[in-house]
């Protein structure tokens, strides 16, 4: 049985902190895992500038709701999903999807926990587990799953080279220069057309 595992910001939907990044005037909180490799190093870095801002939970899914899947991506799942199972491994937070999965139809998401107290103030985060999307890689293998992955940043690498197959999808030039074996793709047409190959 073939599974793909799609990362979430970046393939499917915009990068939510870019996103509030512009709703909020901090060009700090643009930083993503594009940028930064060490994904504790960069969610400390983002608790605080929040922190220092009093901005609080609410205040992200607020902007969040008003998000729209990228053009294209809705119609890339559908098509998708006739032909073989789709998850998402995602390093976003439950508290911050859901609006974004009604919108892509509910695909099945694993990710992350963001801690916040009752007065809404982020104070930290639970990873489901260390290296969550190779892990979740390893786990489909040992259901005998042959396994395809695309992301665009550097908590995707591990995923993709884990997987059966994979690639890059609109990766950033940084990320592909550093892995010239992956092939990068830059429209769902193309990303179709490799995992139909894949499913064959």
């Amino acid at each position: 049985m073939n599974i793909v595992c799609l990362d979430l910001e970046g393939v499917l939907v915009p990068e939510i902190w870019i996103e509030f990044s512009k709703a909020t005037g901090i060009p700090e909180l643009q930083r993503t895992t594009r940028d930064e490799p060490d994904y504790d190093k960069l969610m400390k870095f983002r608790i605080d500038i929040l922190n220092k801002n009093n901005l609080k939970l609410p205040d992200i899914q607020k902007v969040i709701s008003e998000m729209e899947p990228l053009p294209g991506a809705l119609d890339f799942a559908n098509k998708l999903r006739e032909k073989t199972q789709l998850v998402i491994l995602s390093d976003t937070f439950e508290q911050f999807a859901k609006p974004l999965m009604f919108k892509l139809g509910w695909p099945s998401l694993f990710c992350n926990t963001i801690n916040s107290d009752d007065s809404g103030t982020v104070t930290g985060f639970t990873l489901r587990q260390q290296n969550g999307k190779k892990e979740a890689v390893k786990a489909f293998k040992l259901m005998n799953m042959r396994i395809f992955a695309a992301g665009d940043s550097y908590n995707d690498l591990d995923m993709i080279r884990e997987a059966h197959c994979g690639c890059l999808f609109h990766a950033p030039a940084q990320i592909q220069k550093v892995n010239p074996d992956l092939k990068c793709f830059d429209t769902y047409d193309e990303l179709l057309t490799i995992i139909e190959s894949f499913l064959k």
